[in-house]
């Protein structure tokens, strides 16, 4: 029996660029002493107020089936929530609950995309953002932003790729390079979105990751709101990674439509953990502020180190908790330079390579261990790259 092409061409017939990533793991449960600077995951775990809360409604009997757009109150928390960040008018019926982020952009893209179309995105990228695209049925086409332009798009590059192109997907604070989308890039992917009728997906996971400018939404710019769909999660900003639950939000039409797929796939996210969701969301900015502050102190980290040194380049990391270094003075792809760091310095890095073309030559970083380790890390990475160098 064969499974079917879909399934089977998801990663496009390759492994997404993850192989460092399974070796380093298959080393560590070896017994290497390996420092991991590879995934997302915050080194604090989900705080305690937030699992008692948890608790509290799973042993109260909220064990059940959720209703499937989400329970009510989350849905009107995450409306105030994005209403009070954007200034656009946000109700619950604009927010549907899903489990986690990708579960909203698998979403997401279900909703605008019919088997066939086009479906753009910026490199570098999410490493599940071309998978996600063919798993949905459309043609993944990526838009390359450059090292020399910040990894900030241009919206001419948009505009080349967008005939016949049913969407746009863009991340901002940005996943792999900790970029930022300025205000005028934002206004330039719109005015491109308008002016060829394409529908913007925005992944804004990393909203409370900040560190230099501000995060914008585009859906907050003039035209915007009626075709753009945001995708949020509690996975970054409340250390909630496990616990799997985000959101789509967007026109009430649209909303309608995926609370429909929604019935017919993932039949919603548990009530429990939706009820440990709102008491997170409403516990205050400290939260969320004590949750990002260690990828804020290890940037600064990042930026004394490397001033120190002139043979890796920082990209400017103005959000979320990775830092990217340009590598190519040492003469070795990203790739390279990560497999040769873990087999002689045992440090894990993500290579460039893993988050499309544009990251060529770059390794990403994962500001994720203790402050100290960290630091050692980032020196010997730095050591091992002047020890390359050409």
């Amino acid at each position: 029996m064969k499974v079917s092409n879909r399934i089977q061409g998801l990663t496009g017939g390759g492994d997404d660029g993850w192989g460092v990533f399974y070796k380093a793991r298959a080393l560590k449960a070896a017994g290497e002493p390996i420092l991991e600077l590879t995934i997302g995951e915050h080194d604090i775990r989900t705080d305690a107020t937030i699992l008692a809360a948890m608790n509290d409604a799973a042993a109260g009997g909220h064990t059940g089936y959720a209703m499937v757009p989400g329970v009510q109150k989350l849905r009107e928390t995450v409306a105030k929530r994005v209403q009070t960040q954007s200034g656009v008018k946000t109700g619950p019926e604009n927010v549907m609950i899903t489990p986690g982020g990708q579960s909203a952009l698998f979403a997401s893209h279900h909703a605008v995309c019919d088997e066939g179309d086009k479906a753009l995105y910026i490199d570098p990228y999410y490493a599940t953002y071309p998978g996600t695209l063919r798993g949905i049925g459309a043609i993944p086409v990526a838009v390359q932003a450059h090292a020399e332009d910040s990894f900030q798009p241009k919206a001419e590059e948009i505009a080349k790729l967008a005939k016949g192109a049913k969407s746009l997907l863009i991340n901002s604070p940005n996943n792999p390079t900790g970029v930022v989308y300025s205000r005028e890039t934002l206004q330039g992917i719109a005015d491109t979105c308008i002016a060829n009728d394409l529908w913007l997906i925005s992944d804004e996971v990393y909203d409370t990751q900040v560190w230099e400018g501000e995060h914008i939404s585009p859906r907050s710019l003039p035209d915007l709101a009626e075709r753009t769909l945001v995708v949020g999660s509690m996975s970054k900003s409340h250390a909630m990674t496990g616990s799997r639950v985000g959101w789509v939000v967007g026109p009430k039409e649209v909303i309608s439509h995926l609370i429909t797929l929604a019935t017919h796939t993932t039949y919603g996210v548990p009530g429990f953990i939706q009820d440990a969701a709102v008491f997170a969301l409403t516990s205050g900015s400290e939260l969320e502020e004590n949750i990002a502050a260690p990828f804020a102190r290890r940037r600064e980290i990042s930026k004394d180190l490397i001033a120190k040194q002139n043979v890796l380049k920082l990209i400017p990391a103005q959000g979320a908790m990775y830092v990217m270094l340009d590598v190519r003075a040492t003469g070795l792809s990203g790739i390279e330079f990560a497999e040769k760091l873990l087999e002689e310095q045992k440090i894990a890095v993500m290579p460039g390579e893993s988050f499309g073309k544009a990251a060529g030559g770059h390794i990403r970083i994962a500001m994720t261990i203790a402050d100290d380790d960290f630091a050692t890390a980032f020196k010997r990475i730095i050591d091992f790259a002047s020890l390359h160098s050409q």
